[in-house]
């Protein structure tokens, strides 16, 4: 949604939106903790302890919507397969996917076409089961039956509810529209012959209305954007990002809840009923809309002390874009192929900034975790950003095993490596945690910076996004740069040196979803506390590694 969403929502009620709007450093999170913001002590670690400190080049996958891969911040960071020669039509390293040179696209065609938009998991789940449930009578059904039931209720109300709240915010915003449109031109009159500049909006009074409130506040706001703007650039690009707003949400009716709604068939032609097969897709790994996954490369493996937008948190590292991110939900079967795919292609570390409320095959993607356990690879993973407590309401994928996984270690129900990262907010005191974070005391290990976190965009642009989706790289960054220092260590020694050294935080903060109810930070999580680099390398530099010589990748 765009910048002045909620703004304009409210737009008969408040300004607050306005007002939480003051600038934040866009490299507030590299300093320490203590010192103005919850930092992960990213400055110190390299200004004192990674100093003359030899690296080795370490391999993070990015599952995602894509990177783009020619980003002037992330080019020279960019994973390159050395088996095989570009754009020659030829499997050269023989890994069943041919010209696989930045990595691969496990939701594109042969054709070179690509899944954009595709539906949420709870659609997918509504649309298999409504045919067998639709007019059941749960009094008629066994244990197994009345299980399954369950779920295709929980995906009913989830797809009506959301379905309700998307035509809802559509008639909202055609209301805002109309209100902005008025409320603008009643400005205009109240200038009079004055010229719309940031001194003439200041002085005039607008205390006749609160639309007049509103408006007057959102004139400044944009003039300090772009004080040549006129009146009706103003009001034009409102309507604009109204629009945008819009088709947002009528996105959500098309596609994300439309139990039609199918892409799959048509673009990659997989056998998608078949969970094994593994070989299809195409190369590529920037896709129709790389933005989330390019600023989460940022934060990973932005080149770093270029002069250049910002620096990554890892000093030695190559990015392995795997793309499984639609504009949707994932999919299970594509996220287990992902993984695998990155593990056999040389990943140290694996970033997933996703997940979902639903899980369907759910057995896939354990195997493919137990895998990356096999091959010593560390996966880092965001909590979601549904403010909901983890250890009540499951989010996927997740670390804990199902039962029924066969091919799993029976005494193992969590998977040793596997970290879950909350999102830490720019704030201190009780707004310390993200205000939309999942959160846990069992499922969630740590919080990570994750508000107006800069990184890279596309298009060789930059910008402060927010969302668990941008905690999870921090970690993964760190991770990284563990594996960089001390490759002897194996990825549970990682996760364990991560685990150890966080900054605890035990002030009472709000609950995130909620504005009265309060907890101790320090019960939002496994460790209660944020990921600190510094101390990491710091608590590494004290362990004995596992991995014989041999088993160090080069």
């Amino acid at each position: 949604m765009t910048k002045y969403f909620n703004v304009l929502l409210v737009f008969f009620v408040t300004v607050t939106f306005l007002s939480a709007q003051t600038p934040t450093p866009n490299d507030w999170y590299y300093g320490n903790p203590g010192e103005g913001f919850n930092g992960i002590s990213m400055h110190k670690a390299y200004n004192e302890f990674l100093k003359n400190k030899k690296t080795r080049t370490v391999v993070v996958a990015v599952i995602d919507s894509g990177i783009d891969i020619q980003h002037e911040d992330l080019a020279a960071n960019i994973w390159v397969n050395p088996g095989e020669i570009p754009m020659n039509g030829i499997d050269d390293d023989k890994n069943g996917y041919v010209d696989d040179v930045h990595g691969w696209n496990f939701i594109g065609g042969p054709d070179g076409s690509n899944v954009g938009p595709d539906t949420y998991e709870a659609t997918r789940v509504y649309a298999s089961l409504k045919y067998k449930y639709g007019s059941a009578t749960p009094s008629t059904l066994n244990k197994e039956q009345k299980a399954e039931y369950d779920t295709y209720i929980k995906a009913k109300e989830t797809v009506d509810k959301e379905i309700e709240k998307a035509k809802a915010s559509l008639e909202k915003l055609d209301n805002v529209e109309k209100k902005v449109t008025e409320a603008f031109a009643n400005l205009g009159n109240s200038l009079g012959d004055k010229p719309f500049n940031k001194e003439n909006v200041e002085a005039m009074d607008a205390t006749a209305s609160q639309e007049l409130t509103m408006a007057k506040t959102l004139a400044l706001q944009y003039l300090m954007d772009n004080e040549g703007m006129t009146l009706d650039d103003v009001t034009s690009t409102i309507k604009g990002e109204l629009n945008e707003d819009r088709k947002y949400f009528q996105n959500k009716l098309d596609f994300a809840y439309n139990t039609d709604f199918d892409p799959r068939k048509t673009i990659v032609k997989d056998n998608y009923n078949d969970p094994n097969e593994k070989y299809y897709g195409n190369n590529d790994v920037e896709g129709p809309d790389p933005l989330h996954g390019t600023h989460v490369g940022g934060i990973i493996g932005a080149v770093r002390n270029n002069d250049l937008g910002m620096d990554g948190v890892a000093p030695n590292v190559k990015l392995m874009s795997v793309r499984a991110v639609p504009d949707g939900d994932e999919r299970d079967k594509d996220v287990a192929n992902a993984i695998r795919y990155a593990v056999d292609n040389g990943a140290d570390v694996i970033n997933m900034s996703f997940g979902k409320g639903f899980g369907t095959h759910k057995q896939l993607v354990d195997e493919a975790v137990q895998y990356a356990a096999s091959k010593d690879v560390l996966l880092v993973h965001a909590a979601g950003n549904s403010a909901q407590n983890n250890d009540v309401t499951t989010n996927y994928p997740n670390a804990k095993f199902e039962k029924k996984t066969g091919f799993l270690c029976k005494k193992q129900k969590m998977a040793k490596n596997w970290i879950e990262v909350g999102a830490l907010s720019y704030n201190t005191g009780e707004e310390a945690a993200a205000p939309f974070s999942n959160y846990g005391s069992t499922q969630v290990d740590l919080f990570s910076p994750g508000m107006k976190i800069y990184s890279t965009m596309p298009n060789n642009e930059y910008a402060q996004l927010q969302g668990t989706s941008m905690a999870s790289p921090v970690v993964a960054g760190v991770a990284a740069t563990i594996r960089s220092v001390y490759p002897s260590l194996t990825a549970e020694q990682v996760k364990e040196a991560i685990m150890k050294s966080v900054t605890p935080l035990t002030q009472m903060v709000k609950l995130p979803g909620s504005k009265t109810d309060t907890i101790s930070f320090s019960k939002l999580s496994v460790t209660g506390g944020t990921v600190n680099l510094d101390k990491a390398l710091q608590y590494a530099s004290t362990m004995k590694g596992k991995k014989k010589h041999s088993e160090i990748k080069a």
